[in-house]
């Protein structure tokens, strides 16, 4: 939901600007710029202007070039194992 997505970030762009905050977890951020629902042009500008020493983890497949591009680290995660596939579907506090 588009309007849940910039209602998010309105929130995670204040504690990029917030030097006391050490790190923060942008969880399936890719996707809510491929799809288009964040600015990604707004986005890349918040995390290369955020504090020098503040961590940000972002999480999803399928990153642009462009935030590969401004990271420290990129990796990959592959799915050796999952527990949907066991049946188990998402949980709240552990999913979403």
């Amino acid at each position: 939901d588009i309007a849940a997505a910039k209602l998010t970030w309105t929130k995670a762009s204040l504690l990029l600007k917030n030097s006391s905050v050490k790190i923060i977890i942008l969880d399936e951020l890719t996707y809510m710029l491929t799809y288009g629902y964040l600015d990604k042009k707004m986005v890349l500008t918040s995390l290369v202007n955020r504090p020098v020493n503040q961590h940000v983890i972002v999480t999803g497949r399928n990153a642009s070039k462009e935030l590969v591009e401004i990271a420290d680290t990129v990796s990959e995660i592959n799915d050796t194992k999952h527990a949907f596939n066991a049946g188990i579907k998402a949980q709240k506090g552990i999913d979403y």
